[in-house]
C-alpha cells in the first residue's frame, strides 16, 4: 500500500515537471527573437532546444536527474526569462502607456 501510494506520488511528479516543460517552450515558441536580444538573454533558438529536449526527456527518458535538470531550465526560463520578455516587448501592461509609473501615469510634475 505505501508503494502504491508513492508511485502514484511519483508519477504525478513527472506530470507536473512534463506540463512545465510543455508549458515553457509554448512560452518561448511564442515570443518573438528580437525580444530575446533586447532583454540580454540567450537566443530564441537555445531556449527552444533546451526546452524541447526537456520535454523529449520528460516523455521519452525514465531518468530522474534528467528530468529533475530540464524542471530547472523550464523554471528558469519561466522566472527569469519569460518576465524580461515581457517587459522588453510590452507585454503584463493592460491599457497603460510607456509613461506610466509605478504608482500610475507620470505627468510631468503637475
Amino acid at each position: 500500500m505505501l508503494l502504491t501510494g508513492f508511485s502514484t506520488f511519483v508519477w504525478l511528479l513527472y506530470m507536473v515537471m512534463l506540463v512545465l516543460a510543455v508549458a515553457a517552450l509554448i512560452m518561448a515558441a511564442m515570443a518573438r527573437e528580437d525580444a530575446y536580444r533586447a532583454a540580454d538573454k540567450q537566443k530564441k533558438s537555445f531556449w527552444l532546444i533546451i526546452l524541447g529536449v526537456t520535454v523529449a526527456v520528460n516523455l521519452f527518458v525514465p531518468m530522474l536527474f534528467l528530468q529533475l535538470a530540464g524542471a530547472v531550465a523550464s523554471i528558469v526560463f519561466l522566472v527569469d526569462v519569460r518576465p524580461a520578455l515581457r517587459a522588453v516587448s510590452g507585454g503584463g501592461r493592460r491599457g497603460g502607456s510607456s509613461s506610466d509609473g509605478p504608482y500610475g501615469p507620470y505627468n510631468g510634475g503637475r
